[in-house]
């Protein structure tokens, strides 16, 4: 079977009725998805639990996928001790009823972080088979430098935000020793040292401009955007999601693009996405018609 390129995002999971759950979870395998994505706080672990009795259900589906879950954030503070890890890694097991994690991530940097700890976690939680390897989340370059001076077990994923317009990671490798405002480095050149480390990046709310503006397919704020990929879309007959995903995956850093849809329709149209190759022309009038600039 050829696996997908995207992962399935299940942060909104909760959302949906036991069995709406089970037939996206279903359907998202069937069609090549291996990595699904948790974290200890997605609806304040319902996703988890709801995930769990769908392989409670389905144990034959357990060995055919890639789980993997976060932790780290805590209601006004960020936690990421040894004690704190251990314990979140157990209950995040317990809930999905997988008996371990194929991948965990720490979500967000703790500045109170002792590395040491970090260590020392990860290798009770490897040497007892309760994660098998290890990564972060919306970390920078030197964050990563720091945490593998100390561990054992290197990191070996980083999940960033990334889409057509909210793509800082982009920009800072092209407006190298510009003035403008887009030429700020936000993550340490992120993508280049990924590619030369073997780190593999995945990208959180492919379609989501921003918290506070949401999703920017048709979006009355992106309306040359939304232009640029209606076009698109009808030379591709696919759709503007689908578009907005083969965005990523155009990227010589083998990104994986995390879809957080709970619309098995919406699911299918992404997965759309890997059989397009945009032309260096196109995947530029993307990026400029999201509002960001050339040097």
């Amino acid at each position: 079977m050829n696996y997908s390129k995207l992962a399935l995002g299940c942060m909104r999971l909760s959302k949906l009725s036991f069995e709406d759950a089970e037939k996206l979870i279903l359907c998202a395998i069937e069609n090549g998805i291996k990595l699904f994505d948790h974290a200890d706080i997605y609806g304040a672990r319902e996703c988890e639990r709801l995930f769990g009795e769908i392989i409670k259900r389905n144990p034959n589906i357990r060995e055919k996928i890639i789980i993997q879950s976060k932790c780290g954030i805590c209601k006004g503070y960020y936690d990421l001790s040894k004690e704190h890890i251990i314990n979140q890694v157990e209950e995040s097991i317990k809930l999905l009823n997988c008996g371990y994690l194929d991948i965990l991530l720490l979500h967000r940097p703790d500045a109170l972080v002792e590395y040491e700890e970090v260590n020392e976690a990860f290798n009770y939680l490897y040497n007892k088979g309760l994660v098998k390897s290890f990564g972060v989340s919306n970390m920078n370059v030197m964050q990563i430098e720091l945490y593998n001076k100390y561990l054992d077990h290197k990191i070996k994923y980083n999940q960033v935000q990334l889409s057509i317009v909210h793509s800082h990671l982009i920009s800072e490798g092209i407006f190298v020793n510009m003035s403008e405002c887009e030429s700020p480095s936000r993550s340490g050149g992120m993508i280049e040292y990924s590619m030369l480390n073997d780190i593999s990046l995945q990208a959180w709310s492919p379609v989501m401009a921003s918290w506070e503006d949401g999703t920017f397919i048709d979006n009355p704020k992106y309306e040359k955007l939304n232009q640029v990929l209606e076009k698109l879309a009808n030379k591709y007959n696919v759709s503007k999601n689908a578009i907005a995903v083969s965005f990523i995956l155009r990227l010589p850093a083998n990104i994986t693009p995390i879809v957080g849809t709970t619309s098995k329709e919406h699911l299918l149209e992404m997965l759309k996405a890997e059989n397009i190759k945009l032309t260096r022309e196109e995947w530029y009038s993307l990026y400029l018609a999201s509002g960001h600039l050339l040097p």
